[in-house]
C-alpha cells in the first residue's frame, strides 16, 4: 500500500484515463473492535464498483473484465492488519493502486476520467510529514516519519552502508597515528554521501528533516552538511540499527513541540486577519473564499467534517449523508483548493477554533 504522495506522483494520479478511472474510498480503523468490521464493508464497496461498472452501458465487456481484474488484484495488496484512516483503491485499464491514509474518509464510488485525488491531498496535509536521518560510523538510515509514527525509507539508495575494518588499522595504532572514527577521510566522504543522497531526497519530497545520531556524528555533519547542517539535530546515537518505535520515541517530543508552536503562530495569524477584516470562518465562507483563490492560510480542526449541499446559488446549506447532490468530503475539497492556489493549510487541535466553527481561513485580499 501506498502512503508517500509527492507533487509528481500526484501529477501522475490526476492524469487523464480512458473512461473509466474508477476510485473506490472507504474508511477504515487502525483499533479492535472498529477494526472488525473494515474486511466485510471494504469487499461491499468493491462490490460496488463492480456493480457501476455492470450497469454502465458506456463500459466495454472487454475494459469491464479488465478493471473487474484491476479491483480483484488491489484488493488482494490491501494489508488491513496495518491500517490508517481511511482507504482508497484507483483502477483504470491495465494499472491499479492501493493508498492508506491518516485520514478518514466518505465510502464512495467514483467513475470518472480522472482518479479522485483530494482526499489523498488533505490526508497528506493533515499528517505533516517529517523526515528522519538516522547516522552512524558504518550506516545511514531515513526514516519516513507521519502523524504517530515512522517507517524506515528503502528507496534513493537508502540505507547507506559501509565496512568499518581497515586492514591499516593494526599498524596505525602501534605508531599512534589511528584517528577518532568520526574524524578519519572515509567517514567524512561517507556522512558527505549521506548528505547528497537526503539532498536529493528533500528536492523530490520536501519536508522537515531531523537527524539523529552521536555528537561527534552531528559535529561533522555541522562542518561538511549542505542540508543536514541546516536540519533539527538529536544527539541519540545507535537509531541507524534501530527500530522504528525507538526512533519515534526519541523525535516525538521535538515534533510534539514543532506542532505546539505551529498551532500557537495559527492562532496569532488569525487573530490579527480579524483586526485587519481579512478573515473568513465557517464552510460556506471559507469556501466561497477559497474558490476565488482568496485564502493565504487556511486552518482547519482535525476531526471537523461536515455534508453540505449547494443550494442553487452561491451558497452551500447542510446536508445528510447520502442525500443527492451531498458533499460529503467538503473540507477535503477545499483544502485540496487551496492548496491549488499557493495557500498553507494547517490542521489544528479540535476547539482550537472556537467560534470558527472548525475552519477559518486568514485572506490575501
Amino acid at each position: 500500500m501506498e502512503h508517500a504522495l509527492s507533487p509528481a506522483t500526484l501529477t501522475e494520479l490526476r492524469r487523464p484515463r480512458p473512461y473509466p478511472a474508477v476510485s473506490v474510498l472507504t474508511p477504515t480503523h487502525r483499533r479492535e473492535p472498529d477494526n472488525a468490521q473494515d474486511p466485510v464493508r471494504l469487499r461491499n464497496v468493491v462490490a460496488e464498483a463492480k456493480k457501476q461498472l455492470e450497469a454502465d452501458p458506456s463500459v466495454t465487456r472487454e475494459r469491464r473484465m479488465d478493471l473487474v481484474e484491476q479491483l480483484d488484484r488491489a484488493l488482494a495488496e490491501v494489508d488491513l492488519a496495518h491500517a490508517e484512516d481511511g482507504l482508497a483503491i484507483f483502477a483504470a485499464p491495465g494499472e491499479h493502486q492501493v493508498w492508506s491514509l491518516a485520514r478518514t474518509v466518505p465510502e464512495r464510488v467514483v467513475l470518472s476520467d480522472t482518479f479522485l485525488t483530494r482526499n489523498l491531498v488533505a490526508a497528506q496535509a493533515s499528517e505533516r510529514p517529517f523526515w528522519v536521518l538516522s547516522v552512524s560510523a558504518d550506516q545511514v538510515t531515513l526514516w519516513n516519519g507521519g502523524a504517530d509514527r515512522v517507517a524506515e525509507e528503502t528507496s534513493d539508495g537508502f540505507p547507506l552502508t559501509r565496512s568499518l575494518e581497515d586492514p591499516d588499522a593494526e599498524r596505525q595504532e602501534r605508531v599512534g597515528d589511528l584517528p577518532s572514527t568520526f574524524r578519519d577521510e572515509q567517514t567524512r566522504h561517507f556522512l558527505r554521501d549521506a548528505d547528497t543522497a537526503v539532498s536529493a531526497v528533500l528536492r523530490k519530497h520536501p519536508r522537515p528533516l531531523y537527524v539523529t545520531g552521536e555528537t561527534a556524528a552531528l559535529s561533522l555533519l555541522d562542518e561538511i552538511g549542505t542540508v543536514t547542517k541546516q536540519a533539527a539535530h538529536i544527539p541519540h546515537g545507535g537509531l541507524a540499527h534501530g527500530t522504528p518505535d525507538a526512533v519515534w520515541q526519541a523525535v516525538s517530543p521535538l515534533i510534539t513541540a514543532e506542532a505546539k508552536k505551529d498551532i500557537d503562530a495559527v492562532a496569532r495569524e488569525l487573530e490579527t486577519a480579524r483586526g485587519r477584516k481579512a478573515f473568513a470562518a465557517g464552510v460556506d465562507e471559507v469556501w466561497q473564499n477559497a474558490t476565488e483563490g482568496r485564502v493565504q492560510l487556511l486552518a482547519v480542526e482535525e476531526n471537523y467534517r461536515v455534508t453540505v449541499r449547494d443550494d442553487g446559488g452561491e451558497h452551500l446549506v447542510p446536508a445528510e449523508s447520502g442525500d443527492l447532490d451531498a458533499r460529503e468530503d467538503i473540507v477535503d475539497e477545499i483544502v485540496e483548493q487551496c492548496l491549488e492556489t499557493g495557500a498553507e493549510v494547517r490542521f489544528v487541535p479540535d476547539g482550537s477554533l472556537g467560534d470558527a466553527k472548525g475552519i477559518a481561513g486568514v485572506l490575501r485580499y
